[in-house]
């Protein structure tokens, strides 16, 4: 047995070895959260309370410098923060703590501080650094319990990603601009060339840049959503204007997802799959048809059609020669000069994403037709609008000289643009409107006279390997492809969403390339259609026996289980209204 003299020499340093045990024992087991005293190094991480986020020190590709960042706590480390992005460390003693000032901080092993939180005027200096759920950063008042109220968070300084309920916008009563910026490179997180925020008009809109240069110039919201973007069941877009704050930001609905500018440029929207734990590429910004102005001035741009560009309605080719496919950058000029005001009107786009905002002017109290008597007014207004498509259609968007950066989207969206011409370019627009009148009413005959044929068709069931009989009665044998569920998923990459190019009452459209490496387009039965089988049956009957040259050719079709597809041959020059209504450099229709 120790003497008590040695007693009291030992009592201190075992207190201090239990503290000091404690001490860690508490940083494990509140692992979301660093307090005073505590101290987070190279060997210990935050973890957010319910596991989906993890903070600590980490070395991006073959970088041998240490950063501290947040990343999504799964197999497959995606890094979504970096604190100190410009300052990185060049060994693994760091240590991130809070500072005598209230501050986090992280110190080198120099005890050098190479980045701080930086609140200036600290309004407490007992504060607590936690790691949300939702992937945020954030320093609050100790004494405040798990308020809302942050004195600090990592949301209000994004590096590359926008995670979901990150605000990218501005809060305009204090001036901070929440933006994406690229880094530099896959081992280099430090800020790169492109960067991608809110620029603020009358009417906001997200822009990409390179340094200076516009890159893309996404669709700006029409009041009920972003033009040309329908919802969809992964995320939900959200766009607040109000008198401090003007931003974007997405809700989860039941995946995990998040938004990041990669460091070439590119805007890329990614999913996380749990079957095969990996992260896929659902959509990226600009796609080759997306780059800002690529077909020039005074042409409109139809996304993901095979001849991109053509001139608006009264324009030509500035270039005599040929225009290249997907690079118009010369753009259009008028064929005829506008003769203000005598007869001039205008001609409707459908679904269109508007011109950029370079010269325009903004009411929002004007309707659509006051919007027009405005435009007629000024020989210089080139197109008008309304700002806000909510209930119909409300306020006025102005443009002035050379329309720029015009889209149009396989998925139509709610806005309409209406685009001046000459009285003699607006009488020859009628005459086209009529002509597709009397086409259409041809084809409704056509149908009529097909239905009361009676014609009816059968199929083979792929299982059995016989046909069988969809309908009864002395039908004529229709003799169609049939085509196996596998083969159609196998085309379509599984009917991966970033095969989708449409959607209508039917159900979604994907492009897909069979084995033989013909593309197709792939009509899919949704549950929630409108249509139902006999719709389906009448579609198959009535697209097998038209044939023209202008109609898109059926080329089979799938019945089986519950699913009820159609193939179609894929359409590289788009659809038949691009022809009749695209003025300018296109085939030739054939109407006979």
């Amino acid at each position: 047995m120790l003497p008590i003299s040695m007693r009291f020499v030992f009592l201190p340093i075992v207190c201090y070895i239990t503290a000091t045990i404690l001490r860690f024992a508490e940083i494990s087991v509140a692992e979301d959260t660093l307090s005073r005293y505590q101290v987070i190094n190279d060997s210990r991480t935050l973890v957010s309370a319910g596991g989906k986020f993890q903070l600590g020190f980490f070395s991006p590709g073959i970088s041998k410098n240490r950063y501290l960042g947040i990343w999504y706590n799964i197999p497959t480390q995606t890094i979504v923060w970096v604190a100190n992005r410009n300052n990185p460390l060049n060994d693994s003693f760091g240590v991130l703590k809070i500072g005598d000032d209230g501050n986090l901080i992280l110190v080198g092993h120099t005890g050098s501080v190479t980045w701080s939180t930086n609140i200036r005027n600290m309004p407490s200096k007992i504060t607590v650094a936690q790691l949300l759920d939702s992937g945020n950063l954030v320093l609050r008042d100790e004494r405040g319990g798990k308020t809302e109220t942050y004195l600090w968070q990592s949301f209000d300084h994004p590096c590359d990603t926008l995670l979901a309920g990150m605000k990218l916008g501005w809060n305009l009563r204090t001036g901070l601009n929440r933006y994406l910026t690229s880094w530099e490179s896959t081992d280099d997180p430090s800020p790169g060339s492109f960067s991608y925020g809110i620029e603020l008009h009358e009417l906001p809109q997200p822009v990409l840049r390179r340094n200076s240069v516009k890159q893309y110039r996404a669709p700006p919201w029409d009041g009920l959503q972003i033009s040309g973007v329908k919802p969809n069941h992964v995320f939900k877009n959200n766009f607040i204007t109000k008198s401090e704050e003007v931003y974007y930001e997405f809700d989860l609905r039941d995946d995990l997802t998040w938004l990041v500018l990669h460091y070439s440029g590119v805007l890329q929207r990614v999913i996380w799959n749990n079957q095969s734990l990996e992260w896929i590429f659902i959509k990226k910004h600009p796609s080759d048809s997306e780059s800002y102005g690529q077909c020039g001035p005074n042409a409109i741009c139809t996304v993901n059609d095979a001849q991109i560009c053509s001139c608006l309605a009264g324009n030509m080719p500035k270039s005599s020669q040929v225009w290249d496919t997907f690079v118009w950058s010369g753009g259009c000029v008028r064929k005829n000069p506008l003769n203000c005001p005598k007869g001039e009107g205008f001609v409707k786009l459908k679904g269109v994403e508007i011109p950029d905002l370079l010269q325009f002017r903004m009411n929002t109290s004007m309707t659509l037709k006051e919007c027009k008597m405005e435009c007629l007014k000024n020989c210089s207004c080139t197109a008008y609008a309304n700002s806000n498509t909510t209930g119909g259609g409300i306020g006025c968007l102005l443009w002035y000289g050379d329309l720029i950066d015009i889209k149009r989207f396989t998925e139509s969206g709610n806005q309409n643009l209406y685009v001046r011409v000459t009285a003699s370019e607006l009488a020859d627009s009628r005459k086209k409107r009529q002509l597709v009148l009397v086409m259409v009413a041809a084809s409704i005959a056509l149908v009529l006279l097909l239905l009361a044929s009676g014609i009816i068709w059968k199929r083979r069931t792929q299982t059995q390997g016989t046909w069988q009989d969809i309908l009864s009665g002395d039908e004529e044998n229709l003799e169609l492809p049939i085509f196996n569920i596998d083969t159609i998923a196998k085309a379509t990459n599984n009917f991966s969403y970033s095969n989708k190019i449409g959607e209508g009452g039917f159900g979604p459209v994907y492009k897909g390339q069979l084995s033989t490496g013909q593309e197709i387009a792939v009509k899919r039965l949704s549950e929630n259609s409108k249509q139902g089988l006999n719709e389906f049956k009448n579609e198959v009957i009535l697209i097998a026996k038209l044939q023209h040259r202008n109609l898109v050719r059926l080329l089979g079709c799938c019945i089986q289980g519950e699913e009820r597809i159609l193939i179609y041959e894929y359409m590289p020059n788009g659809s038949l209204s691009s022809f009749i209504f695209g003025l300018t450099s296109q085939p030739f229709l054939y109407l006979n």
